[in-house]
């Protein structure tokens, strides 16, 4: 997954790919990180952002760059969200779709689809 390895290389924080497909129909898989501060959240957003785009892919929605702590990036088969630490503990998108099979990733090494 190229958005999760491109948080993990701005240290993104308990990075988790959801693969959402059997539960809705919008998209494919979430992509869950977060950063210690606002930030780091715009550093991790912004490097997802330049790594996909370096696959050809460009994001078809963006919300929440303004208050910084819960940003989300659409890029349709793939939905990134970033959050500070605090927000990300409050919402937990992981108990919510606690029905979508955790997707294995690797840091580094060969490009891999998504």
């Amino acid at each position: 997954m190229w958005a999760a390895r491109a948080a993990a290389a701005k240290q993104g924080d308990r990075i988790v790919v959801l693969d959402v497909r059997e539960l809705i129909v919008i998209t494919d898989y979430f992509v869950i990180a977060n950063g210690t501060s606002e930030r780091q959240v715009r550093t991790i957003v912004e490097e997802v952002e330049k790594a996909l785009r370096g696959q050809g892919v460009k994001p078809v929605r963006r919300e929440g760059e303004d208050q910084g702590a819960w940003v989300l990036l659409d890029f349709v088969d793939v939905v990134v969200h970033v959050f500070g630490a605090e927000e990300r503990d409050y919402y937990d998108l992981e108990r919510l779709w606690r029905d979508a099979p955790v997707v294995e990733w690797e840091e580094a090494g060969a490009a891999s689809s998504g």
